[in-house]
């Protein structure tokens, strides 16, 4: 294989895992995206050549670029770090599994490696200070959710597993197509054994989905979508206005069954300070519309602040008053307000790298210079320590409150269902991305959330789309993009608690123990074969 030949094919796999991926893309290519790169790494690895770091860093930088350049209309800056920097950790993955396998086996076999060792980059993915989880393999199957019912059991990761399994096995069959040795029986039963691992899943979920049945609490709920600019208007207009917005949506479909308005993330842009509630304008209106519908509780976004405690000035989140003595927090919240007097409130803690949270290590530290500017409060955020849940006057409701980005976490999100959440709500605001696949595929992601909590979704965005979602990941009354909207669906609630849900990214887990092992073998077999050599 010469180096134009290994352009080619690791261009290749970068357009397949590109043409698999949501909203638009035909998610079966993934199952062959990775063979060509496998060809690559296999060559190199058979004849000692150098050059496998850069050949990936050309795969993964352009499936990179092909799926999230939509970065790139809220942020320049944030587009450029997101995709060289996502890109980077990817080919150091695929590179530690190009050197293992060279070095514990000679690259005569192994390919395993890289199953163990991708499970575990993209579980770390999902929590330090520059988490993207936005490309992990598994996600690739939320536009085909009627394929991938058995989430309930594996979360994404399963997904991803089951992907890289499938491409080894490809690109086996394929290489020994090529072999004059190889005997046509064994043709035959890799061919076999590829149908069964990508069928058996598939028609499993099938039966998963067609009998599967809800069974719980009818809940009413009115989504809205405002539509506001969020580079003109939603930041820029009176807060009374934009909250008034919310509420005359609403009205659009309110009755006196209706149990509960779900309005968008940062809905209220007043500066609402939370040691004085009662002080907020905004907050004061909602509560004036619900004594005229006391029935009825409300879920919407706001920017809030609060003073940081004596001692706590060190805190990564702490911010210091430009006018005068003292320090403060910054929160992306979700109020719940109902009947009562009591204001239920959740701080968003899964925080978008370079928006919400900068870099706290020392060596990411001068990131901070770059804080991508969204509108509102840039900086890094004071977030909760435990997930929150949203309790009706009865009990009967209890709400999860997602905000935004925390919907791309399988895991984090099944930390509110174990604190027992029957519902999940998603308040978000995808404007910032313009009409890209960025909003759609937020969407899509919120689908596999559904699928491994067996939860009922509202999803109120700021502008499209906006949703119901059943415990099957079906969805239900999207909105149309860049257009205002309410819509009204009767979900039903779950009190029954998944596997995935018990036990979180347990295949992860075990895969990263696998992994230490199969790296400090490698080692050791690298450090003697050095000896011996001397």
């Amino acid at each position: 294989m010469n180096k134009i030949q290994a352009v080619i094919l690791s261009l290749l796999s970068a357009v397949l895992m590109s043409l698999a991926w949501p909203a638009n893309g035909f998610a079966p290519l993934i199952f062959v995206a990775w063979v060509p790169l496998l060809f690559v790494q296999d060559q190199l690895g058979q004849s000692g050549k150098k050059g496998m770091f850069w050949l990936a860093w050309l795969c993964f930088f352009v499936w990179n670029t092909l799926t999230t350049w939509w970065i790139w209309n809220s942020t320049e800056v944030g587009a450029i770090g997101a995709i060289l920097l996502n890109s980077f950790f990817m080919t150091v993955v695929f590179w530690m599994f190009h050197l293992t396998k060279k070095f514990m086996y000679d690259n005569r076999k192994g390919f395993a490696i890289l199953i163990f060792y991708w499970l575990s980059w993209e579980w770390f993915h999902l929590d330090w200070d520059l988490s993207w989880p936005w490309l992990n393999l598994g996600h690739v199957f939320s536009t085909q959710h009627k394929w991938i019912q058995w989430y309930e059991y594996t979360g994404v990761a399963g997904g991803t597993a089951w992907i890289l399994v499938v491409n080894i096995m490809v690109f086996q069959l394929i290489r020994n197509l090529g072999s004059d040795k190889t005997p046509i029986n064994r043709i035959w039963k890799q061919a076999a054994g590829i149908l069964t691992v990508i069928l058996i899943p598939i028609l499993a979920s099938l039966w998963i989905y067609h009998s599967y049945e809800e069974s719980g609490q009818a809940v009413n709920i009115v989504v809205v979508q405002p539509n506001l600019d969020p580079y003109s208007e939603q930041y820029g207009l009176a807060p009374e206005s934009v909250i008034q917005r919310n509420l005359e949506l609403a009205l659009q479909k309110l009755d006196e069954d209706t149990d509960f308005i779900v309005a968008p993330e940062s809905a209220i842009q007043e500066e609402i300070w939370e040691e004085q509630l009662h002080k907020s304008s905004g907050l004061n209106l909602l509560k004036s519309f619900i004594a005229q519908h006391p029935k009825t509780a409300i879920l919407i976004g706001a920017s809030t602040f609060s003073m940081v405690p004596n001692g706590m000035e060190a805190h990564p989140a702490a911010r210091k008053f430009r006018t005068m003595e003292g320090y403060y927090f910054a929160y992306n919240t979700v109020f719940y307000l109902d009947s009562t007097s009591y204001i239920q409130s959740y701080h968003k803690s899964k925080l978008t790298p370079g928006v919400e949270m900068m870099p706290s290590w020392w060596w990411l530290r001068p990131l901070r210079n770059y804080a991508i500017d969204l509108g509102g409060t840039v900086g890094t955020l004071k977030t909760d320590e435990e997930r929150q849940v949203f309790l009706n006057q009865d009990k009967r409701f209890r709400i999860a409150p997602v905000i935004c980005y925390e919907s791309v976490y399988g895991e984090f999100v099944t930390q509110y269902i174990r604190r027992g959440a029957n519902l999940i709500f998603i308040a978000t605001n995808d404007g910032w991305w313009g009409n890209t696949p960025g909003y759609k595929q937020h969407l899509e992601f919120a689908k596999l959330r559904a699928i491994e909590t067996r939860r009922s979704i509202a999803r109120s965005a700021n502008t499209g789309v906006s949703a119901f979602v059943d415990q099957r990941g079906e969805l239900h009354q999207t909105t149309a993009y860049w257009q205002p909207d309410v819509i009204k669906e009767k979900l039903i609630t779950n009190e029954k608690i998944t596997v995935y849900v018990r036990f979180g990214d347990y295949i992860a887990r075990v895969a990263l123990f696998v992994s230490a092992i199969f790296l400090i073998n490698a080692i050791i077999r690298r450090i003697l074969k050095l000896q011996k050599a001397l």
